[in-house]
């Protein structure tokens, strides 16, 4: 079961990896079976990252993240520094909009959030902060892989992209040519890519050398807005972003957006869903 080729560090990340949207909290047998090592390895590693405070160990037995992760989140240049700079501004966009606002970064094929704010009286979402999510599966996603380079844009089009829903973008030309707007109009805006009934519409932030180094993005219920009602104030938002992290185009003029919303060319509503 267990690899005897795994390092100390190895059994230790296997561990934290089982860990994720869908498994918040698993007991010491799940978490064995997930990272494929022994009971009494398991054991054993599990008390000594409980002690760390790498861990929480609940009443009915099961672990969770601790906060001692968290608090090394939060060092991270890319996640924790970025989120300190911008949450005064994604507060300010929050009560403007009143939307459901995500900040996310790239990592790997994947965007993180590293922060999420949930407005009132809204239409729920599945993101939340420190959620990981497809590139392709979300607006913020879309916006960071529209500005990767080409090769990266290749290989991850040539991976399997799941579909979430029946409008999901998972075909590859699709995606291409979605991607080339995104890049030429700078906004990206899709209706039920990732849960059904909602719009989401995302900017890019940029840093230093002007490279995107994060994307922010508002979720809203289809129909309940007009992207052109929102791009304004979160085109401001992100620049306010990027100028406190040293964008050079950030103290430029502002050039006029020019952005098409993506037409659902499949259902938005499965069979036997009410509409």
């Amino acid at each position: 079961m267990e690899s005897h080729r795994l390092t100390s560090a190895q059994r230790v990340l296997s561990i934290l990896g089982v860990f994720d949207a869908e498994n918040l909290a698993l007991s010491l047998s799940e978490i064995s079976r997930r990272a494929g090592l022994t009971l009494s390895t398991t054991h054993r590693l599990l008390n000594e990252l409980r002690c760390w405070g790498a861990l929480i160990r609940h009443g009915d037995g099961k672990y969770s993240i601790g906060v001692r992760i968290l608090e090394l989140g939060t060092l991270a240049p890319q996640g924790g520094q970025l989120r300190e700079i911008a949450l005064p501004y994604l507060h300010d966009l929050q009560h403007a909009v009143r939307a459901n606002i995500h900040l996310g970064v790239p990592d790997g094929h994947d965007v993180i959030y590293v922060e999420s704010l949930r407005a009132r009286d809204t239409v729920p979402v599945p993101s939340r902060q420190g959620g990981r999510w497809p590139l392709h599966a979300t607006g913020t996603g879309l916006v960071l892989l529209a500005h990767s380079s080409q090769e990266f844009q290749e290989e991850v089009l040539a991976s399997e992209l799941r579909g979430y829903t029946a409008n999901t973008l998972t075909d590859p030309d699709e995606l291409r040519r979605f991607l080339a707007e995104v890049r030429r109009s700078g906004v990206a805006v899709v209706e039920s890519q990732l849960t059904y009934g909602v719009m989401a519409v995302a900017v890019p932030i940029r840093g230093a050398r002007d490279r995107v180094v994060a994307a922010v993005g508002i979720t809203v219920p289809s129909g309940s807005a007009s992207p052109r009602s929102l791009v304004p104030a979160m085109a401001t938002t992100a620049r306010s972003i990027s100028r406190a992290l040293g964008a050079p185009s950030a103290g430029a003029p502002v050039p006029r957006p020019h952005w098409r919303v993506r037409e659902a060319t499949r259902p938005l509503t499965p069979p036997g869903v009410p509409r």
